[in-house]
């Protein structure tokens, strides 16, 4: 396959200047991994242009480590980050780096050996006079084992993986380098879902037959992370994990859920299981507009909302029922949290706020059936706890995802008309009365500002204080009792 000069017009001038640089000092510049399998994509499928991804993977064969960093100091910033094994990360001048900016990682042909458990088990060496066949046999799937000539569009393909692009099929490359590394069988996951590919039985088996024990929970989540926010459907990837042993193993949380029936006349699509990838494929669009780390935080409480359920799931008069599902999902959610290592995103709580919407998940609905006798301190109390916006996009994933039509959304969308008007969607109102303005009336330091100050915030958060005045003499009426 030759991809024209003319589309590759459109690959970034650091990228073509360094390929050119390698090809005049000896060496061979291939573009690998991704971006080359997307491109691929998009030609067979008609589309136009360039995948939008803006990190690009150059291996350059044929040039030793010190003459190969001089060649990209040309180009702009260089920093080696495998001595061994020579990987350099490229910040062309004037570009950015990150995921707003340009970056290129070069690398040369190495080949890995297992030297022990674990992702950091291994023996790397690289070698610019490595064949592209046995430099490529370390790669995962024969669909990322692809590699793209910048200068003349060739595409080589020594493991049949554009045929394999073609029929949708993840394939391993090679058995033996693919059970170095138990990480591939998370990437399977994220790939079956992001590409909607499936594995090929051979593959399958692999994966099912490979121990998960020695990956660290941080390498879990990059995997999880971008499933759940790379893919249009995470339930194709989480579906694959069930038949590739991956919840099993790592989420024992999760596969609780799998067989856990449901009250059909709320649940008629299936188990808890079925509602949870429902829902998830949901809550990806519902949480598309909002910030990154809210988008996590959406989808990791929208896996987690259940897990409260199997061990609440009884059969009382007749019915299935999950009385105060809700409280109990917090503990097997905090442990998967725990697994996973996730706390903060971007400075964001996520760990906390995923928590608070498990717990209190059905509280629109609740709040919604006694809507007469509600009033806007509840709104505000509720969020002191969460942030509504985010409840509300929880919520309604688990109301839609279930059987078509089965729930109407009114109560998400009551609630959510309720936070708005209030302003309180993202946070609870900032106290009108603060400890200063007590101290310019006269009174001390000491414990009675706190429970002044306190005292007149529940006031206004049921309306009873709307302003600064009315505030102090509400204060002043308290000290004289």
């Amino acid at each position: 396959m030759v991809i024209s000069k003319e589309r590759l017009a459109g690959l970034p001038e650091p990228v073509k200047g360094i390929a050119s640089g390698a090809a005049a000092a000896g060496g061979h510049a291939y573009l690998v991994g991704g971006f080359v399998r997307d491109l691929v994509r998009r030609i067979e499928a008609g589309r136009d242009g360039l995948p939008e991804e803006r990190e690009f993977d150059l291996e350059i064969y044929g040039l030793p480590p010190d003459r190969l960093a001089a060649l990209l100091r040309k180009y702009g910033s260089v920093n080696l980050v495998g001595e061994s094994f020579a990987v350099y990360k490229v910040t062309p001048r004037g570009a950015a780096a990150g995921p707003d900016g340009l970056d290129i990682d070069v690398s040369l042909p190495r080949r890995d050996q297992r030297t022990g458990r674990g992702h950091r088990g291994f023996a790397v060496e690289g070698d610019p006079q490595l064949s592209i066949e046995e430099a490529s046999r370390r790669r995962d799937f024969t669909v990322n084992a692809l590699l793209l000539d910048p200068l003349t569009g060739e595409v080589l393909d020594p493991w049949g993986g554009l045929e394999d692009l073609r029929k949708g099929v993840l394939r391993a490359v090679d058995p033996d380098t693919f059970a170095e590394d138990s990480l591939r069988v998370l990437r399977g996951m994220q790939f079956a879902a992001r590409l909607g590919f499936a594995l090929d039985d051979a593959t399958v088996a692999l994966c099912r037959s490979l121990p998960l024990d020695d990956l660290p929970g941080e390498r879990v989540w990059g995997e999880i992370e971008k499933l759940l926010m790379k893919a249009e459907r995470p339930s194709i990837g989480f579906d694959w994990g069930l038949k590739l042993g991956v919840i099993e193993k790592l989420f024992p949380e999760l596969h609780a859920c799998v067989g856990c029936q449901q009250e059909k006349e709320w649940h008629p699509e299936g188990d808890v299981w079925v509602h949870t990838l429902l829902a998830l494929d949901i809550a990806r669009r519902e949480a598309r507009d909002l910030p990154y780390a809210k988008q996590a935080t959406v989808m990791l409480a929208v896996l987690c909302h259940d897990l409260g359920k199997p061990a609440t799931t009884a059969f009382v008069d007749g019915r299935i029922r999950s009385f105060e599902h809700e409280e109990a999902g917090q503990p097997p959610t905090e442990a998967l949290l725990d697994r996973l290592k996730v706390h903060t995103l971007d400075g964001y709580d996520v760990r906390a706020q995923v928590l608070a919407l498990v717990g209190m998940h059905l509280s629109p609905s609740h709040l919604y059936k006694n809507r007469d006798n509600v009033g806007d301190g509840a709104f505000r109390r509720l969020a002191r706890k969460l942030e509504p916006e985010l409840l509300y996009r929880v919520s309604r994933a688990d109301c839609l995802g279930r059987s078509p039509g089965v729930f109407a959304t009114d109560a998400q969308e009551w609630f959510i008309e309720k936070v708005r008007a209030l302003g309180v969607e993202e946070k609870p109102p900032q106290p009108i009365l603060m400890g200063r303005h007590l101290l310019e009336i006269g009174l001390r330091p000491g414990p009675e500002i706190g429970r002044i100050t306190r005292a007149i915030y529940e006031m206004q958060l049921d309306g009873r204080v709307t302003d600064l005045e009315g505030a102090l003499a509400a204060a002043r009426e308290l000290l004289s009792a």
